[in-house]
């Protein structure tokens, strides 16, 4: 997710950053239209800038955490692939949350 999120120009990931805080604020009360519920337990961040709509995947770890899977540029619906692949993403977590867990060095 971080590397997709650094492809952006810088006025997009200052969108995204403030979703992001967004949904640190509000977690699972976050609704439409800045978040839904694709299916799952993988949700979507909605991003849109200049007709353009940006995604940022995510699901929850329990009540207190959420997990930021996976981004993309969407055009009418979030193509089912990316879907899964979030899927897979949110399966390695739960194996692992320890691994999977980004730490600022």
């Amino acid at each position: 997710m971080l590397e997709w999120l650094d492809t952006l120009p810088a006025r997009i990931q200052d969108k995204c950053v403030v979703k992001i805080e967004r949904l640190r604020e509000l977690g699972h009360e976050l609704r439409r239209p800045e978040a839904d519920l694709l299916r799952d337990g993988i949700y979507e961040l909605r991003i849109g800038w200049k007709g353009t709509n940006h995604r940022i995947l995510y699901f929850f770890h329990g009540r207190t955490a959420a997990v930021l899977a996976h981004g993309i540029i969407k055009e009418r619906e979030v193509p089912p692939k990316d879907i899964e692949r979030a899927l897979a993403r949110k399966h390695l977590f739960e194996e692992d949350p320890q691994t999977h867990t980004y730490r600022e060095e």
